[in-house]
């Protein structure tokens, strides 16, 4: 049976066929924006293998990637004491895990090289941590929640429609001096989560529309254990990929909102979606965070995990633009750069297209070789932890100490980065 256009790309499986398409046509010199060197790769997993033994001198201890790692002492004195008051109620618990966790990897994306938020010790974080840690004051002091005095650690639909750009720049400490890229989308995000999840009962079951909560899922994964007790990745993936209503609109089939995928010209024929290469970045940190909540808070094994990809995202695609082996071509550098700065593109380029999916293959790549180096096999959640993303970071301060950031500027919305 053929797999129409609209469900495929959505899958999990679409990821890998159409990022290793791009691969081939880069290994026949086919791409149209990077040249690749493979020679350079094993740099990089010498220097993924160096920063795993130096984060993780006990292999047996590296967590899996996941929003989780980001949340700070705030969030583990809140689950400590919910731990100690929910022995009955771990559901309960689990539910309010996966509220936190939704809305905070939704808020998820670049915020740009000045933002910062002050901690409540004083300390000032940046990006995907400070982006964490005020989204947990955010969750505990009740900015998601329909009854932020009696019920604050919650997230339900109408709390989410309640969400303002103003509430939105006080809760991440927004001025003109402390500026964040994607504000506006982010806040719209969070609007839409709400309109969906009144929509989507089957997997955030509800008795009132109005309270739905992201939380919800747990109800629905619990209806839908596999015969083991288990819970296999493409149950959650479906619920995961019932909120693509939540994102602006891009491209769509058949009426159906494809979220995170993009036409790559190498594949060739721009009318046809066999050029249309999917990514669903997001949705797949999502999917990682929300497996260690099923897996830590009701002991579930999530199963069919290998199906997942590697995060197409800034760092660790930097990191193989930082270690030459994705190299711009010269007449990209110039279209992108201006006045001598990083070469910038918008996230929908089709440049930013061909590295996104370069960076899923290389990531398998990494993993791959990085298991052979140690001797014994890892999750790639475990590789990207260890790993691929910190070593992307490393290697941007230490080429770009004045920023830290990115070989590539990216504009985005705060929806797709």
């Amino acid at each position: 049976m053929t797999i129409p256009p609209q469900d495929y790309l959505r899958t999990l499986d679409a990821i890998r066929d159409r990022c290793y398409q791009v691969y081939d046509k880069a290994k026949a010199g086919g791409l149209l924006y990077f040249d690749i060197d493979e020679s350079k790769l094993p740099a990089v997993v010498d220097h993924v293998e160096d920063l795993t033994h130096r984060r993780f001198p006990d292999l047996s201890t590296i967590p899996p990637h996941s929003r989780l790692r980001h949340f700070g002492k705030e969030y583990n004195a809140w689950l400590a004491t919910k731990q100690a008051k929910t022995q009955q109620d771990k559901i309960e618990l689990a539910r309010k895990l996966v509220d936190l966790v939704i809305v905070s990897v939704l808020v998820d994306a670049g915020a740009g090289e000045v933002w910062r938020y002050q901690t409540q010790d004083g300390s000032r974080v940046g990006r995907s941590e400070g982006l964490a840690l005020a989204s947990v004051d955010m969750f505990l002091a009740g900015y998601f929640s329909s009854s932020p005095s009696s019920d604050p650690d919650h997230v339900d639909a109408k709390g989410l429609s309640n969400v303002t750009v103003e509430r939105m720049t006080e809760g991440f400490q927004v001025t003109a001096a402390n500026p964040m890229v994607g504000l506006e989308g982010r806040s719209a995000l969070l609007n839409r989560l709400g309109a969906v999840l009144e929509t989507q009962t089957s997997y955030f079951p509800s008795p009132n529309p109005s309270s739905a909560r992201p939380g919800n899922l747990i109800d629905y994964l619990l209806a839908n254990k596999a015969s083991d007790g288990s819970i296999h990745i493409d149950t959650l993936w479906k619920a995961v990929m019932s909120l693509g209503g939540i994102w602006p609109a891009r491209i769509e089939i058949e009426g159906v909102q494809l979220g995170d995928v993009w036409p790559c010209p190498c594949l060739g024929d721009s009318s046809s979606p066999e050029n249309l290469v999917p990514f669903h970045k997001l949705s797949q940190w999502l999917t990682y965070s929300l497996i260690e909540v099923i897996e830590t808070s009701l002991e579930l094994p999530v199963q069919g995990v290998s199906k997942m990809t590697g995060l197409p995202e800034y760092r660790n695609g930097g990191l193989f633009i930082d270690h030459g082996v994705f190299v711009l071509k010269p007449k990209e550098i110039q279209r992108g750069s201006v006045d001598g700065g990083l070469p910038t593109f918008d996230s929908q380029d089709p440049l930013i297209v061909e590295w996104r999916a370069l960076t899923v293959v290389f990531l398998d790549k990494v993993h791959k070789a990085l298991e052979t180096k140690l001797g014994q096999p890892l999750k790639l959640a475990q590789v990207l932890e260890s790993g691929t993303w910190t070593a992307g970071r490393e290697i941007a301060a230490k080429l770009r100490p004045e920023t830290a950031g990115p070989p590539i500027v990216i504009v985005s919305d705060g929806t797709v980065f």
